[in-house]
């Protein structure tokens, strides 16, 4: 039964919709039960510990939860026991995929969860020995706050008096580390391992960790009513005018921007689309990985204002054609805004894709090989 119609910004658009009622009914069938049982996904900013989302355990062992107001749409989600380190993974310990809902009306949805990230399956340490810690409390001043900054030396950087092009990456928990990364790793350093020596190609990667509760705001440089005052743009500031020229005072860097990047996914795909069009002459090329791009439609705006025709940036974007929502929609108009501006833009697809690091693993290898290709 519909409970009412409104007309209001949720999630992802200005539309009419209806409310409806939703139930989540979990059977645990791990090998060491859930204590406690929250549901974590784009309908509470992927909080893992939102009590408002919090299962209630019924006495025949099952858990349950009832959303009496939930928008029509499609919704990607997870269940934690209430954090990312506990994050529900599939029967044999391997990373789970988001769980996919479409909403149409008042409906009960039936669960099982199978494993428990940590709880069920230890995770090692996999870093390369190419990778290393700047620093686990580098400061930001324009947050007042401090981050774990990572660092990717090529293999021969000891070895030689070369200077390297930078790729600077968000959400550096998921790229190089299976202990740091919930949800599985990128694989970075691996992959640049193989690639350097099969291409001769080298480079320096920088990876910045994410702000856990603050990544939203973070990554986006908009306010928004659901999540609050956008923090993006001191964020980009910290990497242009702190990170960058520490990272080219103390390592040997090719400084210019035809040799710096910034890549990330998601809301990192955002905020790097946003650095890149506000200092196209500190960054030269963007990987734009699944751009969360419906959180903050004013970019739009920016890029039709902000881009100078025959500049020389360059635009890579990536997206999975089972992300749902409008992901897909939203990088390709953005894609063609900017390649109204600039020649500079390649996209590559992937049909049977989702929004996950599997995903972004998997096509980072095509990312790099395309930045490097004129060095």
């Amino acid at each position: 039964m519909i409970k009412y119609c409104v007309y209001s910004l949720l999630f992802f658009s200005t539309k009419s919709f209806c409310q409806f009622k939703v139930s989540f009914v979990v059977t645990d069938n791990s090998m060491y039960n859930a204590t406690q049982i929250f549901a974590v996904g784009n309908f509470n900013s992927w909080n893992p510990s939102d009590k408002n989302f919090e299962l209630v355990k019924t006495k025949d062992n099952t858990w349950e939860i009832i959303l009496p107001n939930i928008a029509k749409g499609d919704y990607s989600f997870k269940f934690t026991q209430g954090s990312w380190q506990t994050v529900e993974d599939s029967l044999n310990g391997a990373e789970r995929s988001n769980r996919l809902i479409t909403i149409k009306s008042d409906t009960s949805f039936y669960f099982t969860t199978l494993g428990w990230r940590v709880i069920d399956k230890p995770h090692n340490h996999t870093a390369s020995k190419n990778v290393h810690i700047v620093s686990d409390s580098f400061y930001i001043p324009q947050l007042h706050r401090k981050r774990k900054i990572w660092i990717y030396l090529p293999s021969n950087y000891t070895t030689t008096n070369k200077k390297y092009p930078v790729l600077y990456i968000h959400d550096a928990q998921n790229l190089f580390d299976d202990f740091s990364a919930p949800f599985g790793e990128w694989n970075v350093d691996e992959t640049l391992d193989s690639l350097q020596k099969q291409t001769g190609k080298y480079c320096i990667v920088v990876g910045i960790d994410h702000g856990g509760e603050k990544r939203l705001v973070e990554y986006n440089p908009y306010n928004t009513k659901e999540f609050g005052k956008g923090e993006g743009e001191a964020y980009t500031n910290f990497l242009v005018k702190t990170l960058k020229p520490f990272v080219d005072k103390n390592y040997r860097t090719k400084a210019a921007a035809s040799s710096t990047a910034i890549a990330g996914s998601s809301m990192g795909g955002l905020i790097s689309t946003y650095a890149i069009l506000k200092y196209p002459t500190i960054f030269g090329s963007a990987g734009i990985f699944s751009p969360a791009y419906w959180i903050a439609p004013a970019l739009e705006n920016f890029a039709e204002k902000i881009m100078m025709k025959n500049n020389n940036n360059r635009f890579w974007f990536y997206c999975g054609g089972k992300e749902g929502f409008t992901m897909m929609a939203d990088m390709e108009r953005m894609q063609k805004i900017i390649s109204k501006k600039t020649n500079n833009t390649s996209v590559t697809k992937d049909e049977n894709a989702k929004h996950n690091e599997v995903a972004w693993r998997k096509n980072f290898a095509t990312f790099y090989l395309w930045w490097v290709k004129d060095f």
